[in-house]
């Protein structure tokens, strides 16, 4: 029998719509971890295992991980200690054949039907908050900066921050292109079961504070010693 507060969370949505940031934010609060498509196929890569050298090698190709490989690489993230009340997905699934993979694999795992939500943003918008955003080259952090800055530095390390080169105004364009094409039929599997749509042109803690009470009203012991959400500048 499953835990009365175990929860599992999927985020739908074009980059730059905050997904990982109010995973951050969920995970803080909810206890329960948030995990993205990259750093599972990152981790992986350098595990050392069979599976790992498989992603590793489809990775050094160039080419896109098969969703059997990805499939795998999920199954054996959410079999680990820390997901036995639910986890967050960030980037995962990302087609129906990937989302019927995942419900069979919950099912097997003892947790719960997900709850889906879809962050909308109008394009316009999402191009300016890419473009705004940095990246710390030595431990990875997420800023957003103010137009016509000096050149920010990291808050951790003092490194100068960089543009990520997929936040160049055309490329995410390019990038919006290809979500768009992609996106319908799984938000379209999804609508059935317990979808919600999320404006994000929102403050995190106002988008925070709906996800939450949505939670909420699918499995109330999950949020009843719900902790405050962390403080989170990213946006992803």
């Amino acid at each position: 029998m499953m835990p009365e507060c175990s929860t599992v969370v999927i985020f739908l949505g074009p980059p730059g719509a905050g997904k990982g940031t109010q995973a951050a934010r969920l995970s803080e609060a909810l206890g329960i971890p948030a995990i993205s498509t990259g750093e599972i196929l990152r981790q992986a890569a350098q595990s050392g295992t069979e599976l790992g050298k498989a992603v590793q090698s489809v990775m050094a190709s160039g080419q896109l991980v098969s969703d059997d490989l990805m499939n795998e690489v999920v199954a054996d993230r959410l079999s680990r200690r820390d997901c036995r009340h639910g986890c967050i997905l960030d980037g995962y699934p990302r087609t129906v054949s990937q989302a019927r993979f995942l419900e069979a694999l919950l099912d097997r795992l003892n947790l719960p039907e997900p709850v889906i939500f879809n962050l909308n943003l109008a394009p316009e918008k999402i191009v300016a908050r890419l473009s705004r955003r940095r990246q710390c080259p030595q431990c990875g952090g997420i800023y957003s900066i103010k137009p016509y800055s000096a050149p920010p530095r990291c808050e951790r390390d003092g490194s100068v921050l960089v543009q990520r080169p997929d936040d160049a105004p055309a490329t995410i364009r390019q990038r919006l292109e290809v979500y768009r094409a992609t996106s319908e039929a799984l938000a379209d599997f999804y609508r059935t079961r317990n979808y919600y749509e999320i404006s994000a042109a929102r403050t995190p803690k106002h988008i925070s504070k709906e996800l939450l009470r949505l939670i909420a009203t699918r499995r109330p012991a999950a949020v009843a010693a719900v902790r405050p959400p962390l403080q989170v500048s990213a946006t992803a």
